[in-house]
């Protein structure tokens, strides 16, 4: 069914400088064909209709983000079901009071809702729909996660969640992404200020590591926790710097951003292929939160390289050989996805609609930026 072989690469890369922007290039129909695949089986075999998703909430939130961002890339209206999830359905609704107990009090769910609100009001924008009730949603949502910003713990960040009883990386990473992307789409300074406080407080949080990577969060005495990194993290990280760098044009965001994308390359594989901590052929543990982290992972090197068309050939190789390493090993009948690329299953391994979107989000950053 499949012909194509990537070679996997090794190779630790090296930092480097934003260069001349290449000649766009279309995106590979092959790779997008399979993406469909992936997506229909998505669709047919996890969708919930009492449910309203596939999943969990977040997990959710990335799926819609996903399907709508493989949507822009193939032109199709295939999987234009924002309207009957549950996401879709708060967002019509419009109410603040009803997305707070929908969230619960948690700041990184909402963030990830947010960015899937975004991804279908670009959709819409481009196919000349209404998009004012997703971009609506977004800004009050947006607006919940900015008042959980508390500078009396460690100094600054946002809680993780309403118990105001943790700080860590992803929420951060991902209002710093938020908030400098809505700086680029609405010019409103209040969002290029909280990218900027942000940043400056998670460059000094201690959470990066001596790696280059960013562990989970922080102790109670505001230190690194030394927790797993996930590599997700390692992600929304660079593309929210990336955005900064749009929103100011400091290129020293992209030298930061590429430490990390490199730390994960460097230390986050097995035979250069991503590889979670929790991921095993034989064995794994991972849940259905951690089997979204490798695509997670893959759809913001897409962003970033969105941002940084110049570091395109840095990384073309590297996202070519995850993308062939979930056809050829991860890939089982009918285009089911398990949770683990870098080598086939010894009978550990899990499929479930989180490790689906996973290697769905692999072939449409493939499809953009991977060797055709």
């Amino acid at each position: 069914m499949f012909a194509r072989l990537v070679p996997i690469v090794v190779a630790a890369l090296g930092v480097s400088s934003v260069i001349a922007r290449p000649c766009k290039r279309d995106q590979c129909a092959a790779t997008l064909e399979t993406a469909a695949n992936v997506a229909q089986r998505l669709q047919d075999v996890y969708w919930n209709t009492l449910n309203g998703g596939w999943g969990i909430l977040w997990t959710d939130a990335n799926t819609i983000e996903d399907m709508y961002n493989l949507m822009m890339a193939d032109g199709t209206d295939t999987f234009d079901v924002i309207s009957r999830t549950r996401i879709g359905i708060l967002a019509a609704l419009g109410s603040k009071t009803a997305w707070e107990l929908q969230l619960n009090g948690s700041n990184d769910d909402a963030a990830w809702i947010v960015l899937a609100l975004w991804k279908v009001a670009d959709y819409k924008n481009k196919n000349g729909q209404d998009a004012s009730k997703y971009l609506d949603s977004a800004k009050t949502i947006y607006d919940i996660i900015a008042s959980e910003w508390d500078d009396s713990t460690c100094g600054g960040g946002v809680w993780w969640s309403g118990d105001h009883t943790y700080k860590n990386a992803v929420t951060n990473e991902l209002f710093l992404y938020l908030s400098a992307n809505g700086y680029n789409r609405f010019g409103d300074q209040s969002y290029l200020d909280n990218a900027e406080k942000t940043w400056d407080w998670l460059k000094n949080s201690g959470m990066r590591n001596s790696d280059g990577l960013w562990n989970d969060g922080l102790t109670d005495d505001c230190k690194n926790n030394g927790q797993t990194t996930w590599i997700y993290n390692q992600g929304v990280v660079a593309s929210g710097l990336a955005q900064l760098y749009v929103a100011t044009g400091d290129a020293s965001l992209l030298d930061e951003a590429e430490l990390t994308l490199d730390a994960t390359i460097s230390h986050k594989t097995q035979n250069g292929i991503l590889k979670e901590s929790c991921d095993d052929v034989a064995n794994s543990t991972c849940n259905q939160d951690q089997a979204m982290f490798k695509g997670i992972w893959m759809k913001h090197l897409q962003y970033y390289l969105d941002a940084v068309p110049g570091s395109v050939s840095k990384y073309a190789d590297f996202i070519g050989a995850q993308e062939s390493a979930v056809v050829h090993y991860a890939t089982g009948e009918g285009y089911a996805i398990e949770n683990v690329w870098y080598g086939g299953s010894q009978g550990g391994t899990t499929f479930s609609a989180q490790s689906q979107d996973s290697g769905l989000a692999a072939h449409i950053c493939a499809a953009k930026y991977g060797p055709c």
